[in-house]
């Protein structure tokens, strides 16, 4: 049976690539530098640090590679379409979910602690 969290997500991810959502973002570690950090790339993959200080809201960004997300610890993100509809999102420490193309949107940590996620996304 699939995890929760990745339904939710997967319902999250679908809601941002949409035809009706706005252009594309620049990449995560690209337009948010203080949330995402580019770990280490070379010509077959990428791997991604994010790191959502409790009531961060990250820059307008886009996962214009298909990945996969890994949450490090428990933690709750609003995800944020550019039409202003949101999707909460409950990572579980241990737990990965696809993470398919994405187009613009944003994120804010909500819950009471910091969130880390890694993303590995195939080039």
């Amino acid at each position: 049976m699939p995890h929760l969290t990745t339904i939710l997500l997967g319902a999250a991810v679908l809601l941002f690539i949409s035809p009706a959502a706005a252009q594309n973002a620049p990449a995560t570690f690209r337009a948010d530098p203080s949330v995402y950090k580019l770990l280490y790339e070379d010509q077959n993959i990428r791997v991604i640090s994010a790191t959502w200080a409790k009531g961060v809201h990250d820059k307008p960004h886009s996962h214009p590679i298909p990945s996969v997300a890994y949450a490090l610890d428990d933690c709750t993100l609003r995800l944020y379409a550019p039409d202003d509809t949101t999707r909460d999102i409950t990572n579980k420490a241990g737990s990965a979910t696809e993470v398919p193309i994405t187009r613009s949107h944003t994120a804010e940590n909500i819950g009471p602690t910091d969130c880390y996620v890694v993303f590995v996304e195939h080039k």
